[in-house]
This record gives C-alpha cells, sequence and structure tokens, in this order.
C-alpha cells in the first residue's frame, strides 16, 4: 500500500491559508502560522528533540511563495523571512492528522514559556 500522495497544494487568496489535498480525499488547511511555528527546519525543531525552538509572534505571518523542491516537497517563504525547511508530503499527511494536538501542544509551549502569538 502507497502513501497517500498530494493532488492540490493552493495557496488561497489571503496567503494565510494554504489548503492540501490528497488522492485518498484527505484535505487540510494550514494556518500560515501554524506552518511558520512548526517549520520542519533545523531553526525550529534544532538537531535534536531538547533543542526544539517555541516561535512566538507569529499570528500574522503569510506565506509569500510556495516552490516545489523534486516531487517530494515545498519549500516556503514567510512574510518574516523565514525560508528554511522543507515541507514533505508526510509532514502534510501527518500534520493535518494531528493538527489540533500540535496546535494545543505550541499553545501549552507559548504559555509556559510567557510567550504569545502576537
Amino acid at each position: 500500500m502507497t502513501a497517500p500522495w498530494p493532488t492540490e497544494i493552493r495557496l488561497k487568496q489571503d496567503k494565510k491559508t494554504l489548503s492540501v489535498t490528497f488522492d485518498n480525499a484527505e484535505t487540510f488547511d494550514f494556518t500560515a502560522e501554524f506552518l511558520r511555528v512548526t517549520s520542519p527546519s533545523a531553526e525550529v525543531q534544532g538537531h535534536a528533540p531538547d533543542q526544539k525552538k517555541t516561535i512566538g509572534g507569529k499570528q500574522d505571518v503569510e506565506i509569500m511563495k510556495v516552490d516545489p523542491v523534486g516531487n517530494y516537497a515545498v519549500r516556503l517563504f514567510f512574510t518574516d523571512l523565514h525560508d528554511s525547511g522543507f515541507f514533505t508530503w508526510d509532514y502534510f499527511l501527518q500534520s493535518g492528522r494531528q493538527m489540533e494536538a500540535i496546535w494545543q501542544d505550541y499553545l501549552d509551549a507559548l504559555e509556559a514559556k510567557g510567550l504569545s502569538r502576537s
């Protein structure tokens, strides 16, 4: 059995939502803020689990550009000039399926560290 494959990746006109649809009919709408603060980049994830950073102040970030990377990922360019990290199809699938839990973990980490979304 093969993993679901994206059939459409669409940046909404407001530049704050990226919609990803897979060939198994799953569709996920990611906010730019969610994608920015959970970026798979080393800047956010670190090089080990204990190096993961909680990034605040990204509530108003937008996606300026979406570039394909081979046939396995996209690179996102954000208005805060963050543009590292490849967002793979598996990242979108797993993050989409676990979005509520990932977001709640992020909100809890912000609160624990005295940071805010704005």
